[in-house]
């Protein structure tokens, strides 16, 4: 390549225009502005850093009935490669805390995650139940991850859950899985909204809601718009925040649990004997095991950003290394010192006031006000906010991203797939703008209903992905494997292997069982009216029929077919490293590192 391709490369690619400078007049600044909204045109993934072609011989990597869906045009995105790794490791640390448990149990929509709802789950199963329900999600989680790490660090392709369904198992897959990804994070994005605005109404009923939506919408459309480094920036600011809101919770819990509260001494493990660890049986653990999913939520967002990181070989590791401390330290943790310091009968675990998102309702506040702390509803409820429009930043993210891919694999209208010379899928964004203005429906009375039913299309969406992430992974290994290739050629490895992913797919294969059926057959179901069990039912269960009819109808039109592993493409797109050479660089690295460097880039 001369020069002169060399540098229309990087004028046309994820880096930004050159020919203007950053000074000048303003229609000089105006032109460049305009020009950076032009289509990229480049005709690789990344200009600045290409994908390398490699071809199996004597393989046929496709089958023609599938070619159509699996081309290489998915490597032709123009995404700018801007992440970081610190931006990755806290998209993986704090992921969707205080995001919005979108099938909530007693039809509630508008709750939020880690800070609300642990209430509702702790009054629904008990202590026990809570604790063991995230710790089995927390392994599902975990097993996940890892496959997902090994995916993205050598396929870091545009759209990831959906392109890989649709590479190594089945184009109608991914269809469905992509769709329902989609409309997950796309309804999540108004849903958000009016959590945030209902939230800012704990300081003041009198202003219209209306205000703090237009105002809601314009800040995370403008953060988007920005480009990815500035929602990197964004998410870790607000990561730092909510990261800094759990561990002084947990502090404050062994504290508090160890000193008791102004009338009485140490605490303990007494409420699990009075009024006991577990309620509402088996059941109960179930509907746990369903909001501590919700709850998990959002991690996955780490393969959508490797198409964005500079070099996901050493950023993705980190980041994944991260989600065992979010396991462990921010959920685990939490819901053990919520079950320790607060009694599942508690009534305000229940709380049924104007807001479903008031602070008054999170245990955290009632565990502080029980100790004679009154000012922290005001700081937990800021907190609550700022956790809302991370989810809110992240959908707009999740949703445009994922549609895009769509459109380049085929999966979607082929408008959806422009990208500006900044790396912006605009018309993806601009999709997810017109979605945000559901947002204005907080000023209706019976905003609850609409949302209910709206949130009610992907409630399930986290569980089929993360199934499908274990799934593709098992694909992959067994596809890389019949090439004649071994584990150790892999740039990044899961330690936990197939085995991993087995069990991760297995978990979550159970997860959805459990769902249907507590969705037909919820507590204290023979004491609820028919209709009313008749709706949470299709409620909770929209979500499956969604992801079949999509599934079904793209199967029919199309007659896609599963894609056998020695059919599977495992070159396309893919990211050549030299292993070898890595790992011996990396080796004298570490080989001078102090031991307790070693052991902290070992945890860490």
């Amino acid at each position: 390549m001369d020069s002169r391709s060399f540098e229309d490369s990087l004028e046309l690619g994820g880096v930004g225009d050159r020919r203007f400078s950053s000074r000048g007049s303003p229609q000089t600044r105006t032109m460049r502005l305009l020009e950076d909204f032009k289509r990229n045109k480049s005709e690789t993934f990344f200009p600045d850093n290409p994908l390398t072609q490699v071809n199996s011989s004597g393989y046929r990597s496709i089958d023609e009935e599938n070619r159509q869906f699996i081309g290489n045009d998915i490597m032709h995105s123009g995404l700018a490669r801007k992440l970081k790794g610190r931006h990755l490791q806290m998209i993986a640390i704090s992921g969707s805390i205080g995001g919005i448990d979108a099938n909530a149990l007693d039809g509630i929509v508008v709750g939020t995650g880690l800070f609300i709802m642990t209430g509702q789950s702790l009054a629904t199963g008990g202590p026990a139940s809570m604790l063991l329900a995230y710790a089995v999600v927390g392994v599902s989680m975990y097993c996940t991850c890892h496959a997902l790490g090994e995916l993205a660090v050598v396929f870091p392709i545009a759209g990831s859950f959906s392109s890989w369904a649709t590479r190594f198992i089945d184009p109608s897959w991914g269809f469905a899985l992509g769709w329902n990804y989609a409309l997950q994070w796309l309804v999540s994005f108004p849903v958000e909204v009016v959590a945030a605005s209902e939230v800012v109404g704990f300081w003041n009923q009198s202003l219209p809601r209306a205000i703090f939506v237009t105002l809601f919408i314009a800040l995370i459309i403008t953060i988007n718009m920005f480009g990815i480094k500035t929602y990197g920036e964004a998410e870790y600011v607000f990561a730092v925040i909510k990261i800094t809101a759990v561990v002084g919770f947990i502090l404050f819990g062994i504290i508090l649990n160890c000193a008791g509260t102004p009338d009485r001494g140490y605490i303990g493990f007494e409420y699990w004997q009075d009024p006991g660890a577990f309620h509402n049986g088996f059941k109960g653990f179930c509907s746990v095991v369903l909001s501590a999913a919700f709850a998990f939520s959002g991690t996955e967002l780490v393969g959508l950003a490797a198409a964005e990181t500079a070099n996901p070989r050493k950023s993705m590791p980190l980041a994944i290394k991260q989600v065992f401390w979010r396991i462990t330290l921010f959920y685990i943790s939490t819901v053990l010192l919520i079950g320790i310091l607060i009694r599942y009968d508690n009534p305000r675990l229940t709380y049924s006031g104007t807001s479903d998102t008031d602070a008054n309702a999170s245990p955290l506040v009632i565990a502080f006000e029980e100790a004679g702390l009154q000012v922290f509803p005001s700081v937990i409820n800021a907190v609550i906010l700022i956790a809302v429009l991370s989810v809110a930043n992240s959908a707009v993210f999740g949703s445009s991203r994922t549609l895009a891919a769509l459109a380049v694999l085929r999966l979607a209208p082929r408008g959806l797939a422009y990208i500006d010379r900044k790396g912006r899928p605009l018309v993806a964004i601009l999709i997810a703008a017109l979605v945000g203005l559901l947002g204005y429906l907080a000023e209706l009375p019976e905003r609850d209903k609409v949302l209910d039913w709206l949130t009610s299309i992907g409630g399930l969406s986290g569980i089929f992905t993360w199934g499908t992430i274990c799934a593709c992974h098992i694909q992959f290994r067994r596809a890389w494997g019949l090439r004649g290739r071994a584990a150790r050629d892999l740039p990044y490895r899961s330690p936990l292997g197939i085995g991993g992913s087995l069990l991760g797919l297995v978990l979550n294969i159970c997860f959805i069982v459990s769902q249907v059926w507590v969705a037909i057959f919820p507590i204290h179901y023979a004491q609820m009216p028919r209709a009313d069990l008749i709706k949470s039912a299709a409620l909770k269960l929209m979500g499956v029929l969604v992801v079949l009819i999509c599934y079904a109808v793209h199967k029919l039109v199309y007659r896609t077919r599963y894609i056998a592993a020695r059919k599977v493409d495992v070159d396309s797109g893919r990211r050549e490293y030299n292993v070898h050479l890595l790992e011996v660089q990396e080796g004298e690295e570490r080989a001078v590192w102090p031991r307790w460097k070693k052991l902290y880039k070992f945890l860490c």
